[in-house]
């Protein structure tokens, strides 16, 4: 069960054990009241209501008719205590609920469903650890929305810290999460659970409610790669195995790993690696080639590599290579030559 639905469950339950409890104590109170003075001072049925009602008010109106007997008063000091004693318990249930934070709690969340029954093309990130907090803040960095799954107490309590991030406490095997954090609306999941059987599964239930979602998911094991992939994952990511190539690549190419990691991470405008889809090609660009785009010399922009059909990619293409509306390219420049090159690509004359 999700968040909102746990917190809305358990508002309702102390909600209504306490008007419950509450209804109760006060019927009772009424009954034993109205029969006790009926008998011990004898008064007929509507001024022992009425005595009652007074008495556990506590309004402090005289007594109905007569002095009361000593049994009368006792009986009164009881039914006097027992009233107080009755909505002291039901004040302090909703007391608890309210002051140990549970309320509080319960509102942060309905306003974060809120936020996210209105995302549309956002990412789903499965798991709040080292990895799905890299993907979170790079995410957050470049502006894309996204939605974090995690079902551990100390992970969601952390997370209700920063008003900024959109969670969802729950398991993300369960049809029912992911349909709440809009799994049907969004572009991408990332599956980083440390788990790979739960990553299988995730991206089992994933795949068949939205075919044509891009699911990336964490491997520990190298047998978990193939699995996931039959699972329908579009990329695996194994983190040990990435780390272990980086150091070793950095004590024989140190400069080339430090280069590229500076392209792909650095956090300035001075330079950048893109991506830049063909599918709005202007009609005049269709079937020439990339040397006719002339993109050096319009953009300041170098195309550095091709992803030809969505299937073959081709690293520093040749100029005399046609283009077509289903190649994507990777184009290396600042962010004004980028966007002047989609401009140009698109461009009608």
């Amino acid at each position: 069960m999700s968040t909102s639905g746990q917190y809305y469950n358990k508002f309702q339950e102390v909600s209504s054990r306490t008007i419950q409890v509450g209804v109760g104590l006060l019927v009772s109170i009424l009954t034993i009241g109205t029969v006790g003075y009926y008998y011990i001072e004898h008064l007929n049925l509507l001024d022992s209501i009425y005595m009652t009602v007074i008495t556990i008010s506590t309004v402090g109106f005289k007594e109905v008719g007569h002095e009361f007997s000593n049994e009368g008063k006792i009986f009164t000091i009881g039914l006097i205590i027992s009233s107080l004693g009755s909505l002291a318990y039901v004040g302090s249930n909703m007391a608890r609920f309210v002051f140990d934070g549970e309320l509080a709690n319960y509102i942060k969340t309905y306003r974060v469903d809120k936020k996210i029954e209105k995302l549309k093309n956002h990412v789903i990130i499965v798991g709040y650890g080292r990895n799905g907090e890299q993907a979170a803040m790079e995410l957050a960095e470049n502006g894309v929305e996204f939605v974090i799954l995690d079902k551990r107490d100390n992970v969601i309590s952390r997370l209700r810290e920063n008003p900024e991030i959109l969670y969802i406490k729950g398991d993300a095997t369960h049809e029912e999460v992911l349909e709440q954090a809009g799994i049907n609306r969004t572009r991408a999941l990332i599956a980083t659970t440390p788990n790979d059987a739960d990553n299988v599964f995730v991206v089992l239930t994933a795949r068949s409610m939205n075919p044509g979602l891009t699911v990336i998911s964490r491997a520990s094991e190298l047998e978990s790669q193939m699995k996931l992939k039959r699972a329908g994952a579009t990329n695996v990511i194994m983190p040990e195995r990435i780390g272990g190539q980086r150091m070793a690549k950095l004590v024989h190419q140190a400069d080339v790993v430090e280069f590229i990691e500076y392209i792909l991470l650095q956090k300035t405008s001075d330079v950048s690696l893109e991506e830049v889809s063909c599918k709005k090609l202007s009609q005049r660009f269709v079937g020439k080639s990339i040397g006719e785009l002339k993109v050096r010399e319009a953009t300041g922009a170098n195309i550095v590599g091709i992803k030809v059909s969505g299937a073959r990619y081709v690293f520093n293409p040749d100029p005399q290579m046609i283009l077509s509306r289903n190649d994507q390219l990777f184009v290396l420049g600042n962010h004004e030559q980028v966007k002047k090159l989609r401009e140009v690509m698109e461009s009608q004359e």
